[in-house]
């Protein structure tokens, strides 16, 4: 009920976002004006060799204040290409959250649309708040996100005073940034993007929001299904995270069992391959055994001066060489044989920190994650989260950013919460890592199919996946889904 309100709330509200006047009349309600088109022009950045467009369009900075300050969205369009004149706009968001939408189009992802573009035209938008210094063009904050990337994740605090100190100093890193436009910093949330969404849908002109939301993309239209299932079209979530769930311990806890199963497709290689380095012994048992050592004193990386890691970053760094798949098991296996002999250096990322850390700002995922309470909450956690995976532990990247957004000086906006009634079926995809989470949000809308790509990555559409493409484009140009069950 209360999601409801809030839409029918938005939807009055963004009646005024795109420029809609209303005229009295001498017998009846006002009656709206038709909102002014979009006007493109050439992008400022360059991309006319692929037909790319740019215009610009104004939104409320709280959705729910329509007459308050404005900020600007910047979009690009790939026009339709073929003969005949577009059969509708797909929009797209390519995750991030803050990814800039028309830089990775003109870029990078205009290839893998080319064939749905000869009917339809291709639009993205950089989202709010994510600036410059992401590469995007929508009106941002003015601070620098740099000084929000920590080197290291958080340790989880081993008491309330632990736990007191990690919250004040997360406020002050936060403050800093908030302080240079709270107003903005408080509607980053994937409900503030929903409410851009839908104002881009009304620019448009179309009856029907048609949605494609990459990675975190996903959360953005899962926020849009909740906040205005009736203008839903079709709309797929490639890799993307359950935030649609009305239980987050048991999400986090579904999290950390799919990480279990990943790391266990490592194990099972390990046993079926002579050449692996854990071949012939218990793996998982040594992994365990190494993992409860370092957590007692975290074990050296020689090749890098100063650096040591505990048990929960070994699991954190692991996992980043077992979601490449394959390839990276030999060495994973070698890099524990070494560190039971007291050198980590094999865990090592190449190219940057050589600790697990929090790759973006996390002022949108902070608005919209539930938070730790206090230090008998995380100490709960873990675990429980530890005793449902016993070889990922809280090593998962969203068990852990929660420790990021504990203190946070602004409120959880946008909960998660399940997907109303009424959304049309959805179409999504997966690799060993996404499927489970996009399977569980579709899982709640009737009629919808989540393909399964039986291997590691991380989204499919734009990454060429011919078989995913294919279901895809059918989907947003005919309306069919494939069958249940279907794998690519």
């Amino acid at each position: 009920m209360i999601e409801a309100s809030r839409s029918t709330r938005l939807l009055a509200v963004l009646a005024a976002t795109v420029a809609v006047t209303a005229c009295a009349t001498g017998d009846g309600p006002p009656v709206a004006a038709a909102p002014a088109p979009l006007a493109w022009g050439a992008c400022p950045d360059g991309g006319a060799e692929i037909g790319m467009e740019c215009a610009s369009l104004d939104v409320p900075v709280d959705p729910d204040r329509p007459e308050g300050r404005r900020i600007t969205l910047a979009l690009g369009r790939l026009p339709a290409s073929g003969p005949e004149p577009a059969e509708g706009s797909l929009l797209i968001n390519f995750g991030g959250p803050g990814a800039p939408g028309i830089a990775l189009l003109r870029e990078r992802a205009h290839a893998a649309f080319a064939q749905l573009r000869e009917r339809m035209d291709i639009v993205t938008w950089d989202p709010r708040g994510y600036g410059a210094i992401v590469g995007g063009r929508s009106t941002a904050l003015h601070c620098d996100w740099t000084s929000m990337v920590r080197p290291r994740t958080p340790a989880f605090p081993a008491d309330q005073a632990a736990f007191d100190a990690l919250a004040a100093e997360n406020r002050e890193i936060a403050t800093a940034c908030r302080d240079t436009d709270p107003e903005l910093f408080d509607h980053m949330d994937s409900a503030g993007n929903a409410a851009d969404m839908e104002a881009i849908r009304q620019a448009l002109g179309e009856p029907r929001l048609d949605y494609y939301g990459a990675s975190y993309g996903g959360v953005f239209g899962q926020a849009y299904a909740r906040l205005f299932p009736d203008t839903v079209g079709t709309m797929m979530f490639d890799g993307t995270g359950d935030h649609a769930t009305a239980d987050w311990d048991r999400t986090l806890e579904a999290i950390a069992r799919s990480s279990d199963v990943q790391f266990q497709r490592f194990l099972d290689g390990c046993a079926a391959d002579p050449g692996c380095a854990l071949h012939g012994s218990d793996a998982g048992a040594r992994w365990r055994q190494l993992v409860a050592a370092a957590d007692r004193e975290p074990v050296p990386a020689l090749r890098a001066a100063g650096v040591r890691y505990t048990g929960t970053e070994l699991q954190s760094l692991a996992m980043l060489q077992i979601r490449r798949g394959p390839e990276g098991w030999a060495g994973l296996a070698a890099a524990v044989v070494a560190a039971e002999q007291g050198d980590a250096s094999g865990f090592a990322p190449p190219g940057r920190s050589p600790y697990p850390m929090v790759g973006t700002p996390g002022v949108t995922e902070c608005l919209e994650y539930p938070r730790y309470r206090n230090g008998a909450h995380v100490a709960a956690t873990v675990q429980r989260i530890r005793s449902v995976a016993p070889n990922t532990g809280v090593g998962h990247p969203l068990v852990a950013h929660g420790l990021t957004c504990v203190g946070w000086p602004a409120p959880v906006t946008n909960p998660p919460a399940p997907l109303p009634d009424g959304v049309p079926p959805l179409l999504g995809a997966g690799t060993w890592g996404d499927f489970d989470g996009t399977a569980r949000v579709l899982a709640q809308v009737p009629g919808s199919v989540t393909i399964f790509h039986d291997g590691p990555g991380h989204v499919l559409y734009t990454s060429g996946n011919a078989c995913v493409v294919e279901h895809a484009n059918r989907y947003f140009l005919e309306g069919m889904l494939p069958p249940p069950g279907t794998t690519c």
